[in-house]
């Protein structure tokens, strides 16, 4: 049974999967080349034969976990992830196979910020991060336009006050 309270529908748009899948791709190769360097100096300095092991089934791992990361995690994030803002409260709701249903009261909000790196600039999206007094809840991968209209929105339901310095 549903609750009272109506779950969210608005999906994430689908240009967020490739500027995710760009992200997951720079991380994976970081991750990627310092196990690899651990893995030929370990090599090369004769350390323990056992760490030589360790450090090349941490590579294969890596490799594993990169397909996962680079395939099939934007497709399932932009797939079952929901929100939407309303006067009272914002629904966030992801996961399939492990669910996670949020509803953060728009009294408990405290801040909201709009944050944009070189990857999501390159794709004209946002992330909105909302900051309650114990936490904070982010919706990924919002166009330029709507995350602005957003923003504004829960800072006025949320009745804060911009600070100018």
């Amino acid at each position: 049974m549903e609750g009272w309270i109506e779950q969210p529908k608005t999906k994430l748009p689908e240009k967020a999967k490739m500027a995710w899948r760009i992200s997951n791709i720079i991380s994976n190769i970081i991750i990627f080349a310092i196990l690899l360097t651990l893995y030929f100096v370990a090599e090369h300095f004769n350390w323990w034969h056992w760490l030589q092991w360790l450090l090349l089934i941490l590579v294969i791992i890596e490799i594993i976990y990169a397909l996962w990361d680079v395939t099939l995690s934007p497709y399932l994030t932009q797939k079952y992830w929901r929100y939407d803002i309303d006067e009272e409260f914002i629904k966030i709701k992801n996961g399939k196979l492990f669910k996670v249903n949020e509803l953060i009261p728009m009294t408990k909000v405290q801040s909201v910020l709009l944050e944009q790196g070189p990857i999501l600039r390159r794709f004209g999206l946002y992330n909105i991060e909302v900051h309650t007094m114990g936490s904070m809840h982010e919706i990924p991968g919002i166009p330029e336009d709507l995350a602005y209209i957003l923003r504004d929105q829960i800072a006025i339901f949320a009745k804060i006050k911009e600070v100018s310095e």
